[in-house]
């Protein structure tokens, strides 16, 4: 079966079995030019291994985001972007003309900057994606495991049909991390989760990432260099679209390889 299948196929939530490399993710020379020409990332090419936090940071505008983005084709919604190079998943290209974008953000999801919740209930922010993609089993069994997964059933357990609205940022954003693990993806991109959110709940969710990666690859773009020493495993260090480095964390950050990184973590730039 195509791992990036279409709705209406046989099991859209069959994860593949039969893949025993360790990348969860292959970049191979992945470029990406807005309209205007601008080279938002140059020629990127890296593995992310599978069931570990990698973390992207360098300074505002260095392409970051845009990465990120391309990882599961988001990059696609803004006009006027063009992506060269290739992101295989399971060997398979998610560029590639016969791939659905939608299914690709199936197996590879998304959580924003700013918890963005559904205008619905909390039960129905989890249920969502889940019955869209065809999910046909136990849909409150499917709703309690998410939430617990991200730690946050026990604080919404009694008002599951409660507005999502009504909780607070930190409770927001798990929901939200909720509603992507319920539709079963293998990687989860992160983009920056916690800068909205006050210290006790960035807390909340650093603890929960360690949880999450013994299921799940996690990729998180941040600019607190000190969360990314908490929290990954690996680290990139991104410069005006170029990769820098790309090293374990403990490495990067105590004996980098390239003159910039030290600059940057030492504070020099940035």
């Amino acid at each position: 079966m195509n791992i990036f299948s279409r709705k209406g196929d046989d099991n859209p939530f069959e994860v593949p079995t039969d893949d025993d490399s360790p990348a969860a993710l292959d970049v191979r020379g992945l470029t990406i030019t807005y309209g205007d020409g601008f080279k938002a990332v140059k020629d990127l090419t890296m593995t992310f291994p599978k069931r570990s936090v990698t973390a992207i940071i360098g300074p505002s505008g260095c392409g970051k985001s845009t990465a990120l983005r391309a990882f599961n084709r988001m990059n696609e919604l803004i006009s006027g972007t063009r992506t060269e190079g290739e992101v295989l998943f399971h060997g398979v290209d998610a560029y590639a003309p016969e791939v659905d974008p939608v299914h690709v953000r199936r197996w590879i999801g998304m959580v924003f900057q700013k918890p963005n919740p559904f205008p619905k209930s909390i039960h129905e922010n989890v249920a969502w994606g889940a019955r869209i993609n065809g999910y046909e089993g136990d849909m409150d069994a499917l709703v309690e495991s998410s939430l617990r997964q991200v730690a946050l059933w026990d604080e919404v357990k009694d008002k599951l049909k409660q507005s999502a609205y009504a909780l607070s940022g930190g409770q927001q954003q798990r929901l939200c991390i909720a509603r992507t693990i319920a539709v079963r993806p293998e990687i989860i991109l992160m983009d920056e989760p916690t800068s909205a959110l006050d210290p006790i709940s960035t807390s909340k969710i650093e603890d929960l990432l360690d949880e999450l990666k013994k299921k799940y690859t996690i990729i998180i773009v941040t600019h607190n260099m000190q969360q990314a020493g908490r929290i990954s495993d690996s680290t990139a260090f991104l410069l005006t679209g170029d990769l820098v480095e790309y090293a374990p964390t403990k490495d990067l950050f105590f004996n980098p390889r390239d003159e910039r990184t030290e600059s940057y973590i030492s504070g020099r730039f940035g």
